[in-house]
């Protein structure tokens, strides 16, 4: 095989939250966002929808509901569990069926392009006027402005997806003295770790959207990109030849279970040791804490190794996004409650159920006194500065770099399955990259033009 990658390139566990607490909060909030109260009819139901479920970040959306009810006497919010690989099925039945949520939150931009473009979804500037434009961070919003001065969604949080983690103790007895930056130094730690029932790597080859969205931020990483500034399918490259060359390489670092692996996967093979390095966002924090103590000391991340030193990262962030479908029943109240995550406290509360993962977008919470008190984040001051940096300048398909025009067909392309599949056909049949970037490519263009 070539290799010209080498230097070239349901108890969740919470408190429970008294009434006095939640009437309190509710108080309170009332002088911190511009959101105002408004009288509802008896029982009147907001449904919830959210691809973002441990039982902290439910327990976080707890407190958000009962302070929001508190002030919205007559209002219920009910919560509804998605996931990232099951939540386009969900929403195109709910949308075909007329039976929409009233929010979504922790959508990938590049999935509510898709939406907005369909005109699936109203706008929500109304929203982040009422949280204040001026307290999100500079371009936060940026992504969601589809059609000039009209946002589609409002940014939740930023993500730092696809971090490189690595156990610094194996590092030290490999005599590995700094985080790989490259490729071929990223293989040559994979291999010098791996051993005594460890592997080097927990990378996706399954096909599912881990993997697709994996491999489009190896494409980059070896200075390619799957469509130009224009939009024109620019898969058919031998940037993205390389990528494949490379990615198909690390298989004999990874567990035989990663034909299998989705994000699930792939976190628990770094969190419980069976991997000296990982891919993933800031949730390794937490878990490592309280699932596996023994290397919570001895972890580090950076952004993910490119071709070669020339090549600069390229970080995945999805940009987890509020949206509110054209069709939601009782809009006002809907973008009320938009605005209510975003209150100090509960998006305090949102933040420290997985410290890390999901990132402040408003500016005066990190420095927030009650979001640097969380354990993990004073615990782990350098690994979450790392990875604010990188979500900072994060991309993503829909977005794929600040000359790119915004792709409203990104989705479509994620939920195929065809650069999972190629991947597949190249890593785990033998078939040669270039044959399987020219097949895809045109695949990609049919997509483009449904």
């Amino acid at each position: 095989m070539k290799k010209r990658f080498k230097n070239q390139c349901a108890d969740q566990g919470a408190r429970q939250v008294s009434r006095r607490d939640v009437l309190r909060a509710a108080g309170a909030a009332a002088t911190t966002v511009a959101v105002p109260r408004i009288a509802a009819a008896a029982k009147t139901k907001l449904r919830w929808w959210s691809t973002q479920s441990s039982p902290e970040q439910v327990a976080a959306y707890r407190y958000q509901i009962e302070t929001f009810e508190a002030a919205h006497p007559g209002v219920e919010v009910v919560f509804e569990r998605t996931s990232d690989e099951g939540y386009a099925a969900q929403l195109a039945a709910a949308f075909a069926g007329g039976n929409v949520p009233n929010l979504v939150t922790h959508l990938p931009s590049f999935a509510v392009a898709d939406y907005w473009r369909a005109g699936l979804l109203m706008p929500v500037d109304d929203v982040i006027a009422r949280i204040g434009n001026e307290r999100f961070i500079d371009g936060a919003n940026r992504v969601y402005e589809i059609d000039a001065g009209v946002h589609a969604a409002a940014t939740l949080g930023n993500t730092a997806a696809d971090m490189l983690w690595i156990r610094t103790d194996l590092m030290e007895k490999a005599g590995i003295d700094k985080i790989p930056a490259t490729w071929d130094e990223l293989r040559d730690a994979c291999g010098r770790m791996q051993g005594r029932g460890i592997y080097g790597a927990p990378l996706p080859f399954a096909r599912n959207t881990m993997t697709t969205l994996v491999i489009i931020s190896f494409i980059h990483q070896a200075g390619g990109s799957v469509f130009s500034p224009e939009l024109e399918v620019t898969l058919d490259s031998d940037e993205a030849e390389n990528a494949l060359e490379f990615y198909a390489s690390m298989r004999e670092f990874c567990p035989a279970g990663a034909t299998g692996y989705s994000w699930g996967e792939a976190l628990s093979a770094f969190v419980s040791g069976a991997t000296a390095t990982g891919l993933y966002a800031g949730r390794v924090l937490i878990n490592v804490t309280r699932q596996n103590p023994r290397i919570a000391d001895h972890i580090a991340c950076a952004t993910y190794p490119t071709v070669s030193p020339d090549v600069k990262p390229w970080t995945y962030n999805d940009y987890p996004s509020v949206f509110i479908p054209a069709d939601a029943p009782d809009p006002e109240l809907t973008r009320a409650f938009a605005a209510w995550l975003y209150e100090p406290e509960g998006y305090i509360r949102q933040m420290h159920a997985a410290p890390g993962h999901v990132l402040p977008v408003i500016k005066d919470i990190d420095t927030d006194e009650r979001y640097l008190r969380n354990e993990v984040i004073a615990r782990y001051p350098e690994q979450i500065a790392r990875l604010s940096e990188a979500a900072a300048v994060g991309h993503n398909l829909g977005w794929e770099s600040p000359e790119h025009q915004t792709n409203t067909r990104a989705g479509a392309v994620v939920q195929s399955g065809v650069l999972a599949e190629m991947v597949q056909r190249v890593a785990l049949n033998g078939e040669k990259p270039r044959a399987a970037l020219k097949a895809t490519a045109s695949r990609v263009e049919r997509i483009l033009k449904a």
